[in-house]
């Protein structure tokens, strides 16, 4: 087509290449940086990548889903190498089937596209665990994501086996692969150059071939991404739609002026957490960044371009606290979890045609039909107990990781001591839905979500049985919290006034039980074979359920379990993903592909137990309908503090526009509760927003907030998921906002978990151009 005369000469740069490998392996080439840009065999290039995870998308699908992307004029498909769906046990590597990350980058050359490779060891990617085994927690005391020794043998072991697996597709060898990714975001995590150090050299000895292999490089925030840089490498940032994009690379372009500029994650969404909202991003303002870039000759990833589905147990789970994610990866992105176009889709696919000479491919047909599946009936049942594998005894609870343990669900039991009506039973470390027996009757919920740790328990005689049903959910996958124990990590204590003394019992003598949440062993359990756990035949319509559909035809459908309370489920011996009421994500997402015509089976592992045991199938997904006990807000009257007669830490003005701000108190204050009072802002109007906030402590070190959360918000979007934990959420693309008409002054109020002296307070507006909602006059209490 032809080019306006408006276009700058990095954007013709851009436009110059869309790829030139054909369906045959090319020759060996070369991919490098030069003066302000990529250099690909010699001349500038533009990378515009799009991010495809392949475990996220089933095989048969893989080649559907690399054609829309080229569709929509990327040259690029960015993947991670997730860890622990290779290595699910230690020293057993599986690189076949849906793991099969050379044939995934075969795929992509196959259709003229270039790879980068992004193998860890950590991909954050709302994985399990950020894609590390969870078998290295099986020594307890080990340092993830430094240079512990056990760690980073284990580290050197999986990038061996990665680069058997891709080295041989590098550029210089005729590949598709350019660039590789040194860690992932470590200056989110910490400062230690020596370790980043470390696994950069492991890359350059596993993929370079005579001093020659694909660009290293790191991706970071440009609020940390000096923390870590090495000198050697090429720097990249992450951040999201709507950021001030001058901003983002303002620092970058001090220090290396000459460097080219590539945005590694430019998130078109954003992820989903049960019980909040479905989270979508404004496609206008997507495609604006992304045109903004090209026009400047900013290379990016577009993160996500298709998520696809986090099946069986991989989805992850963010911190401070604890907020697992849903199985659906839909990510708000311009392909859709299915693999389907979206408008956002359209409106991408239009400005990238700017960018790419002559017409852009046809937008493949989608991999499979959408489909109906008229109700059915799970008909058939076993106790949970009939999943049990094993057992074992032990003074204090054993984790799962004690017993050998990666998924699924465990049985805790002990006898109790004689305590009155009104008894606390606590649990240190309840990871992470908890159901708890007494007498094989359900008394209550201890539901690690919502930060609990105790239950008031009725009265009890001496040698009644405590049963305890620990449901784990994904591992934390971002920040220091990854060195995440399921099941009962730590004691179990009884409190009650007895004659007018406080008596604290810690509970002794456990046996616990494991329940895997394979396949294998849900069929197992329906067998009827399995004695094991005849004796937990608790009060409970907790369980297994199976049941079945007949299909004249296959394609792609999305099973409703609204009525199912939560758990797992297994269609023709897949796990397709976690189910739970409370929503967003009501349906699970079932390819075609894993559908068959006649008889097709469903396996469902209901921890709590169902209203209904039916199930149907629709033709599109439900990503975001609550059925929630009680509202997301934090508006309850009753925690609101009375500071008229407090005095503030700190009274006075923020400053304008973008980037991190701190406010040192005149003099030290302690308590348990910081309160943020906003009483006019920078835009002069009453929408108030904090993407972030941290306290610094008596050292000026900023304090841990993994304890943290809110305590009170006079008002807060939930439409749009900026509730008040957005403000410490450890992603600064996120952010606390209040409701569009709700008057001045706000306030949100954080409970730290426990008394903090704090000296300074740190606050981070909202990225994008002209940092909305960015406050200016404020009081900061403690107390």
């Amino acid at each position: 087509m032809k080019l306006t005369k408006t276009l700058s000469t990095a954007a013709l740069a851009a436009a110059m290449l869309l790829c030139p490998m054909g369906s045959q392996a090319a020759k060996p080439g070369d991919f490098t940086v030069g003066k302000g840009t990529f250099l690909l065999d010699g001349k500038p290039f533009v990378v515009k990548a799009a991010e495809l995870h392949y475990p996220r998308i089933p095989k048969a699908y893989w080649d559907q889903r690399i054609k829309m992307c080229k569709a929509l004029g990327m040259n690029t498909i960015c993947m991670y190498v997730f860890w622990n769906i290779h290595e699910q046990k230690e020293g057993q590597f599986d690189f076949t089937g849906n793991n099969d990350i050379a044939a995934f980058v075969r795929q992509a050359q196959k259709n003229g596209m270039y790879v980068i490779v992004r193998p860890g060891p950590y991909v954050c990617a709302e994985w399990e665990m950020g894609g590390l085994p969870w078998w290295l927690l099986k020594k307890k005391d080990i340092k993830l994501r430094e240079r512990d020794p056990y760690f980073m043998e284990r580290v050197k072991i999986f990038e061996k086996k990665v680069a058997e697996q891709l080295a041989p597709l590098t550029i210089q060898r005729g590949g598709p692969i350019i660039m590789v990714q040194v860690e992932n975001e470590y200056g989110s995590y910490g400062t230690d150059k020596p370790y980043v150090s470390a696994i950069r050299d492991m890359l350059k000895d596993n993929w370079y071939q005579n001093g020659r292999g694909p660009a290293l490089f790191q991706c970071d925030w440009a609020s940390n991404f000096e923390r870590n840089g090495l000198d050697d490498l090429v720097w990249t940032m992450n951040f999201g739609t709507g950021a001030n994009i001058d901003q983002q690379f303002r620092r970058l372009g001090e220090l290396r002026p000459d460097a080219p500029k590539m945005c590694s994650e430019f998130w078109s969404g954003w992820f989903d957490k049960w019980g909040a909202r479905h989270e979508t991003r404004d496609a206008k303002d997507m495609v604006a960044g992304l045109d903004e870039m090209l026009s400047k000759g900013i290379s990016f990833s577009l993160y996500m371009t298709h998520g696809g589905t986090s099946f069986g147990h991989w989805a992850g789970a963010n911190s401070p606290g604890f907020a697992p994610d849903v199985t659906s990866y839909d990510y708000d992105a311009p392909i859709n979890e299915y693999g389907q176009t979206t408008p956002k889709y359209f409106e991408l696919r239009q400005m990238m045609q700017k960018y790419t000479q002559g017409k852009m491919p046809n937008v493949p047909k989608a991999a499979a039909p959408t489909m109906n599946v008229a109700k059915f009936t799970l008909d058939q049942y076993a106790t949970i107990g009939s999943g049990i594998d094993s057992t074992a005894t032990s003074v204090t609870p054993l984790t799962f990781e004690d017993m050998d343990f990666g998924w699924g669900s465990m049985i805790y039991r002990t006898a109790l001591p004689e305590a009155p009506a009104g008894a606390v039973l606590t649990i240190d470390g309840a990871h992470d839905y908890v159901q708890v027996y007494l007498n094989k009757k359900y008394v209550g919920k201890i539901d690690r979500v919502k930060n609990e740790r105790s239950l008031v328990m009725p009265a009890t005689k001496k040698g009644d049985k405590l049963t305890v049903l620990v449901e784990a959910m994904g591992r934390i996958n971002f920040g220091r919290a990854i060195k995440d124990f399921k099941g009962i990590v730590g004691n179990v204590t009884l409190s009650a006034a007895v004659d007018g003394d406080d008596v604290v019992w810690t509970l002794k003598d456990w046996e616990q039980s494991r329940i895997p949440d394979t396949y294998a062993d849900a069929v197992r359990a329906l067998s009827g074979k399995n004695k094991m756990g005849q004796q937990d035949r608790l009060n409970t319509k907790a369980g297994y359920y199976r049941g079945y559909f007949n299909l004249k035809k296959t394609g792609d459908t999305f099973l409703n379990f609204e009525k199912w309370g939560k758990g797992l489920v297994y269609v023709n011996g897949h796990a397709v993903g976690r189910f739970w009421r409370i929503g967003p994500q009501q349906t699970l997402y079932v390819p075609g592909c894993w559908l068959k015509k006649g008889r097709n089976e469903v396996i469902v592992l209901d921890v709590v137990g169902p209203k209904e045991t039916t199930v149907w199938g629709e033709d599109k997904p439900e990503l975001n309908k609550l059925q929630l006990e009680e509202s997301n807000k934090h508006n309850n009257i009753g925690d609101k503090p009375d500071l008229n007669s407090s005095t503030p830490v700190f009274a006075g003005q923020m400053k304008a526009g973008n980037g991190w701000q701190t406010v040192k108190f005149d003099k030290a204050a302690t308590g348990r509760y910081l309160a943020i009072e906003v009483s006019s802002n920078q835009s002069g109007k009453a929408l108030s927003a904090i993407a972030e906030v941290y306290v610094q402590d008596a050292q000026g070190k900023r304090i841990s907030r993994d304890a943290w959360k809110t305590k009170y918000a006079d008002s807060e979007d939930d439409n749009g998921n900026h509730t008040g934990d957005k403000a410490f959420d450890l992603q600064e693309s996120t952010y606390w906002q209040t409701e569009n008409g709700a008057a001045l002054p706000h306030l949100l109020v954080i409970d730290l978990g426990q008394q903090q002296t704090v000296t300074a307070l740190e606050y981070l507006p909202r990225a994008e151009q002209g940092a909305p909602g960015s406050i200016k006059d404020c009081k900061v209490f403690v107390y």
